[in-house]
């Protein structure tokens, strides 16, 4: 299956709750699947929400908290037990690469997977296509965390009436986006006179952290910010103690960094009821808000305006 969403597979934080299972996040990308932050149950929460094992292509840790990577072994041992063909890479911070090795390792099985790990050292690119480039910046948490940014190359739209006006159909068009430019009827035709700008689409992902600066370049102009929401301005204080983020907080990024869709998530068992998170970051932040929900599905933004 093609296409770009995200599907919600746990919302809660550091204890799950009876509607909430700890984290888990799959973002569909085209041909790519990447799962962030598997908490505990984020095997079954996979099967509940149809989400195979072979969809898996990058693994994506922010931190080694628990409810962020509880889940590992028993993805790990379901891509081996479905002999899910193509490898799957592992991004995490590379300091806790001792306890990576104890989730890949954490019981007997058949191990036949081609997972290759490559842990994170420092801010910027940690893996490239030539259809997207996936980045990590370190965030403020009591233990190493890396939030992580998946950033579309700036691309171009061809427009159908201009081809037909010059005669470019078939092969010809594929030749002109490839080479920029093409000999038709005599004349020299250059791909900007046929297509125009389409920004590449991006994607952000920040878990646990206090605000500082590399929130914001991560979600610097995304069309959808994944972002906990720890906790409610009441709790402010001890949001920062724990290292943490507000909703307050989550939306006030969001509209400092043109968010077009905001995802709240990772909840404190706390609070009762999902609608003050949604108040609160809506008080600071005008654009489309989710209040992520378990085995819920957020389709991706279409493109804005060229």
């Amino acid at each position: 299956m093609s296409g770009r969403e995200l599907v919600v597979l746990g919302t809660a934080s550091q204890a799950p709750t009876r509607l909430r299972n700890h984290n888990g996040y799959f973002l569909r990308w085209d041909g790519d699947g990447f799962l962030f932050d598997p908490g505990e149950g984020t095997q079954r929460q996979m099967l509940l929400a149809g989400v195979a094992s072979s969809a898996i292509t990058r693994l994506c840790l922010t931190h080694f908290h628990g409810d962020h990577c509880l889940g590992v072994p028993g993805v790990v041992q379901r891509l081996s037990l479905d002999r899910v063909a193509h490898p799957v890479r592992a991004h995490f911070p590379a300091s806790g690469q001792e306890y990576f090795e104890r989730l890949r390792h954490a019981s007997v099985f058949h191990d036949v997977v081609d997972l290759r790990e490559e842990p994170i050292e420092r801010d910027g690119a940690v893996s490239a296509t030539a259809d997207w480039t996936l980045e990590a910046h370190r965030l403020d948490h009591p233990v190493e965390a890396f939030g992580y940014r998946l950033v579309e190359p700036d691309g171009r739209r061809m427009l159908p009436d201009r081809l037909s006006r010059y005669g470019l159909a078939g092969p010809d068009v594929g030749l002109l986006q490839r080479t920029g430019l093409i000999e038709v009827g005599g004349r020299t035709v250059r791909v900007e006179e046929v297509s125009a700008p389409r920004p590449g689409q991006r994607f952000a992902f920040v878990m646990d952290t206090r605000i500082c600066d590399a929130v914001y370049a991560l979600a610097d102009g995304v069309d959808m910010l994944v972002i906990e929401s720890t906790f409610l301005d009441e709790d402010s204080a001890l949001a920062d103690s724990y290292g943490h983020l507000t909703a307050r907080q989550a939306g006030a990024v969001a509209a400092a960094c043109g968010v077009r869709c905001l995802v709240l998530t990772h909840f404190s068992q706390r609070y009762g009821d999902p609608a003050r998170f949604h108040a609160e970051a809506a008080a600071v932040y005008d654009g489309k808000i989710v209040v992520a929900q378990d085995l819920m599905r957020v389709p991706f933004p279409g493109r804005g305006p060229t």
